[in-house]
């Protein structure tokens, strides 16, 4: 009975175990990601009316007169 409770214990818990290619996956996911935030960010900064480019050009002309050139 001892036996047949530690192979099923064996049986069940070794794909859980089974980390092979885990790894990869998420840098799978990481370079998914990376391409997706490049894409959202080009796609921000294009020459748009009221792009991100112009929008932190702005803000770094305020700041620099605030604080005096």
């Amino acid at each position: 009975m001892k036996n047949k409770l530690i192979e099923l214990y064996v049986k069940f818990t070794s794909p859980v175990k089974n980390e092979k290619g885990a790894q990869s996956l998420e840098w799978l996911g990481l370079a998914a990601l990376l391409i997706l935030l490049l894409g959202i960010i080009s796609t921000a900064v294009s020459n748009g009316k009221e792009s991100i480019g112009q929008i932190i050009t702005k803000i770094i002309s305020k700041i620099s007169t605030m604080v005096g050139d």
